[in-house]
């Protein structure tokens, strides 16, 4: 049975940790029962085991009960071991007693039962035999005891497929997957033949060895087609989970195994479920419950506490990747986990109770709390932390106190039964045993209060792990003994993490500096903060030497940080000194070390430096390689080879994710090259990731910014998931186009849907009013920034106001505003000023002085600015001033970027200046211009000579501006025979004259022109323009 879900990508960007399945609860159950196999729900919901492998004293069981039960052989008793039936009828042998000892043991974890079975054997010279064997190599496995049980393996003369899957067993059980594997390797060569049991054990040995072992899995997957297991479900089950969990393409290849079963429980359901809810596809995941539902009435097929705990999940994680949709699914769910009976299930309500406080609907989430009839931390924290984010925080001390009083007596109890079973852990010696024991014990006695005792169970622990150190500075926190946790180096170690995160850089070196030790995770930890909250390089380089001084190598973590502190000062001579030592201490070959070297130096400028490494990277090369080379062309303006790497990226099969579309994206956007653009969209769609929500708003701000608002409306309308940057990208598209209308229906539009908006969003809007004149509106978007949304507008928010009142010819009221203005203002503001005098014609001249006093002296030496001064007072017919700011200029080192057009057509891209003669086709070009000049003349159009700025005749003035270059551009479109729209991109903003000879021209070749400047869109359509010149 097939699904049309939506297409699941072959490179997802994140490979998820899927949940295991645990098969724990077949030791005591038929191993013909499938349904004994149990699904493990999202750790969120409930703290999951250690991946258990299957059980075989079922298996071994299966082989023994024809021997007590059976007066006549049975096929299975004949195919035993010939040694097992000479014991049966040895007067000698009571079966009676052995089969007691054997049951008493069964289930032990205490090594001594396994030990005291296996002198028994021996001292009754009963180690060879095949059926007993196997029990002591299971016993001893399951205690944990893999050194004994191999040796007992070793020794025996007789193997079959239970000695195997037991020993493979207590290898995985004990967190050895790779010994697992081996062992499984070991058994196919010597010709035994595997079951049921021994696949799932060897499947979740390479569930817990992650994707690493992906391929042995496949290898085992196709050993199983072959067998008569292909379509057992519990086998199948086991392949849904690892693949969830070992596979990148996870959802295709536990679909695929999902697919091919011909039967189905609810295990398998639940698997498939908790596939696509880790991975993020709610859709999927949903759709999948309605068929589980659909094929229950059928197969009496019911959803558990695990089915909602993973749909739970799913929704959750929608609505925090949505912010706009994923209450519905919620709300939606409530009433079917109320019929289903599964409200007071303590893991399904903890669930609920943090989703529905997670998406602010918090007094559904108190009418499930107060509902449950068990509850724990998780589900009192959810409700707390939402009630503390809508600030309610009287409420969320009542909760707190109302659960407290609830859990004191609670606590009590728990701390009796506590004692009860550290007494029988004493008396059955197993404290010495296993290090989880002494674990559990003072995770026991720090929840209860009883600190004193937590410490003693802990100094008295022979071994120690990372677990016990953590549970013991949990317990030392929880219990008020701060001074006493702070004696331990990891405790501030996570101090340093948290205050870095917190950006509170101060305390962060205060805690360092009052540590009486520190460790490398210390040092790196210290570097790392001050490398991510930009503090002065003289610090972090002081920071990296210190370290040096103590004796600490620096490793990949030490200088990862130390290059992203580099990266953002683009310190060349810094980073080759760094280089160098990367080279001392051995780490040049470590992927993630090149990886930030590439960032480096790409950040600096030195791109030659870039490829050198990247050619040497060779076989180390991943996608973060890849992009950072992309990255790194764009950011130093080599377009062109930023493209070409990544079509090469193409051709070489190399693993393309959604930040390498969306980087692509943005350098095509920045050019324009509408081509390129729309074949990267194309590679994003056979790559499976035209529906990711980043790479759709990259196509979005790609499509409006190559003049294609109406395919960039297509792709908005077709998301089935947006967030704020899919918003905004919209919002700025139809404002660039002129669309205002459209802009702020749109604006209203996201409110609708409790999207709330940012800086950016605002950006858009005040640009849309602006480019269409709506002051008073504007004004007061401006204004609901700070009132409505909390918004504290930045600098780039007051130079659209300035730009807003500009247009409009409101100088009066530019200049009240900028005295208003929070802050003091920057070059933008400034030059919008400028630009808004000169459009005044002289008028307010001395607002326009004082924005010229004020850019000269924030950028002295920055010839833009002299330009725009220039055309200030030229628009005022100031030419003295003209003359002596143009003599000013010509004494400055950097000269500005003359101002210049181009097209791209299949043949290239075509560049043009003013009065450019040097383009092969000069002749054609110019004889087309002097025949549009008369033509658009014969139907109204006249120079406006005001827009010359220089001081000339009238008859030169138009000669000037008949060769502008945008004129150039659409005269050699013109000679082409084509009937598409004609697109021109232009670096400096059109001047009033060719934005009246772009109507003219549209008219009399009824064609569309669409133009680029530097501000925004003009579509030129039959003596139209877009703007409806107001621009």
């Amino acid at each position: 049975m097939k699904r049309n879900f939506p297409p699941f990508p072959r490179n997802l960007l994140f490979c998820h940790s899927f949940t295991s399945h645990s098969f724990s609860s077949l030791s005591t159950l038929s191993p013909f029962s499938p349904e004994t196999l149990f699904f493990n729900p999202h750790p969120y919901f409930k703290t999951p085991s250690p991946s258990s492998p299957i059980p075989p004293q079922d298996l071994i069981d299966a082989y023994r009960k024809p021997l007590q039960h059976c007066k006549t052989p049975s096929p299975l008793e004949n195919s035993l071991p010939k040694s097992l039936h000479g014991f049966q009828n040895d007067s000698s042998f009571d079966s009676e007693n052995y089969d007691n000892q054997i049951h008493r043991s069964v289930g032990s974890l205490n090594p001594s039962n396994a030990k005291q079975l296996h002198l028994h054997l021996v001292k009754n010279g009963l180690y060879g035999n095949l059926f007993l064997s196997n029990n002591l190599v299971n016993l001893y496995a399951k205690a944990g005891n893999v050194a004994s049980a191999a040796q007992v393996f070793g020794e025996m003369p007789e193997r079959n497929v239970v000695t195997w899957t037991c020993l493979i067993s207590g290898h995985v059980q004990l967190g050895r997957p790779d010994d697992a594997c081996k062992l499984f390797c070991s058994m196919i060569q010597a010709g035994s033949v595997p079951t049921h049991f021994t696949f799932g054990n060897v499947l979740c040995a390479c569930q817990d060895s992650g994707p690493d072992r992906l391929k042995f899995a496949m290898q085992v997957h196709g050993r199983i087609s072959k067998t008569r297991y292909a379509s057992d479900v519990v086998v199948c089950n086991a392949l849904i989970s690892m693949y969830g969990s070992c596979s990148v393409d996870s959802a295709r290849y536990s679909c695929q195994v999902f697919d091919g079963m011909l039967m189905r429980n609810s295990i398998s359901w639940n698997s498939i479920v908790s596939v696509y809810s880790q991975r993020g596809d709610v859709f999927s995941a949903f759709g999948l419950f309605s068929e589980m539902q659909q094929e229950g009435v059928r197969f009496s097929l019911k959803p558990n506490e695990y089915t909602f705990g993973s749909l739970i999940s799913a929704a959750n994680a929608f609505y925090s990747s949505s912010e706009c949709n994923g209450s519905h699914l919620l709300e939606q769910m409530l009433p079917r986990v109320m019929k289903s009976g599964f409200l007071n299930d303590l893991y399904v309500g903890s669930a609920l109770v943090s989703a529905f406080s997670r998406s602010g609907l918090l007094d559904t989430a108190r009418e499930i709390f107060g509902q449950m009839s068990d509850r724990n931390a998780v589900s009192m924290n959810g409700l707390m932390v939402g009630l503390v984010k809508q600030k309610r925080g009287e409420e969320a001390l009542d909760v707190f106190r109302d659960t407290r009083d609830l859990n004191l007596w609670c606590l009590k109890k728990g701390e009796e039964r506590g004692r009860e079973i550290h007494g029988f852990v004493i008396r059955s010696g197993l404290n010495d045993e296993k290090v989880a024991i002494g674990n559990g014990l003072v995770n026991m006695y720090a929840k209860c209060g009883v600190i004193n005792d937590a410490c003693t169970v802990f100094d008295l622990m022979g071994s120690k792990d990372l677990i016990s150190w953590n549970s013991m500075l949990a317990g030392l926190d929880q219990n008020g003994c701060f001074q006493e946790a702070l004696s331990y180096v990891s405790v501030s170690n996570s101090l340093l993490k948290l205050y870095a995160e917190s950006g509170y850089i101060v305390d962060c070196q205060k805690v360092f500096n009052l540590m009486p030790e520190h460790d490398q995770v210390s040092w790196n930890s210290m570097i790392g903060a001050l490398a991510d909250l930009e503090a002065p390089i003289s610090e972090v380089v002081e920071v990296i030497l210190d370290m040096m001084r103590a004796g600490w190598s620096l490793n990949r973590i030490t200088f990862m940080n130390i290059l992203s502190a580099l990266s953002s000062l683009s310190i060349l001579e810094l980073g080759r000194q760094v280089h160098a030592l990367v080279l001392k201490y051995h780490a040049a070959e470590d992927n993630a070390v090149e990886n930030a070297l590439l960032s480096c130096y790409a950040k600096s400028g030195e791109m030659d430096d870039c490829e050198r490494l990247f050619v040497k990277m060779s076989e180390r090369r991943d996608e973060v390689s890849w992009n950072s080379m992309i990255a790194g062309y764009i950011h130093n303006g080599l377009l062109p080879k930023a493209l070409d790497i990544f079509w090469l990226m193409i051709q070489m099969r190399q693993r393309v994710d959604r930040f390498t579309f969306a980087t692509v994206l943005s350098a095509c956007a920045s050019v324009a090259v509408l081509e390129r653009g729309t074949e990267t969209h194309a590679h994003c769609i056979r790559a499976c990731l035209g529906s990711d929500v980043v790479v759709e708003s990259a196509l979005i701000d790609m499509y409006s910014k190559c003049g294609r608002v109406d395919y960039a409306a297509r792709v908005f309308g077709l998301m089935s998931l947006r967030n704020e940057f899919s918003w905004n990208s919209m919002i700025s598209g139809y404002a660039r186009h002129g669309h205002c209308g459209k802009a702020l229906e749109l604006f209203k539009e996201m409110q609708k849907e409790d999207c709330s908006p940012d800086h950016v969003t605002f950006v858009g809007v005040l640009s849309a009013c602006s480019h269409f004149g709506l002051v008073d509106q504007g004004v007061k978007y401006f204004e609901s920034m700070s009132k409505t949304y909390g918004l504290v507008p930045r600098m780039e928010h007051c130079s659209c106001i300035v730009d807003l009142l500009g247009r409009a010819g409101e100088l009066d009221k530019v200049e009240d505003f900028i005295r208003r203005m929070p802050m003091k203002p920057n070059v933008l503001v400034w030059r919008t000023v400028l630009g808004a005098c000169c459009r005044a014609n002289g008028s307010k001249m001395d607002l326009g002085k004082q924005a010229a006093e004020m850019l000269l002296e924030l950028e002295p030496k920055n010839p833009v600015n002299y330009v725009l001064i220039s055309n200030m007072y030229a628009s005022g017919g100031s030419w003295e001033d003209v003359a002596k700011t143009r003599a000013r200029m010509a004494n400055l080192p950097a000269k500005k970027e003359a101002g210049c057009s181009w097209v791209t057509l299949k043949d290239g891209v075509h560049v043009f200046i003013a009065g450019d003669k040097s383009h092969p086709e000069t002749d054609a070009i110019y004889e087309k211009l002097y025949m549009l000049n008369q033509k658009i003349r014969d139907v109204g159009y006249v120079p406006q000579t005001k827009f010359a700025l220089y001081d000339l005749e009238v008859e030169n003035k138009e000669e000037l501006l008949s060769v502008h270059s945008e004129k150039l551009a659409v005269s050699f479109v013109l000679i082409r025979t084509s009937e598409l729209p004609i697109r021109i991109m232009k670096n400096l903003r059109v001047c009033g004259d060719c934005h009246s000879a772009f109507r003219y021209i549209s008219q009399i070749t009824k064609r569309q022109i669409i133009l680029w400047d530097s501000s925004r869109f003009h579509h030129f359509d039959d003596g139209k323009c877009s703007c409806g010149d107001y621009w």
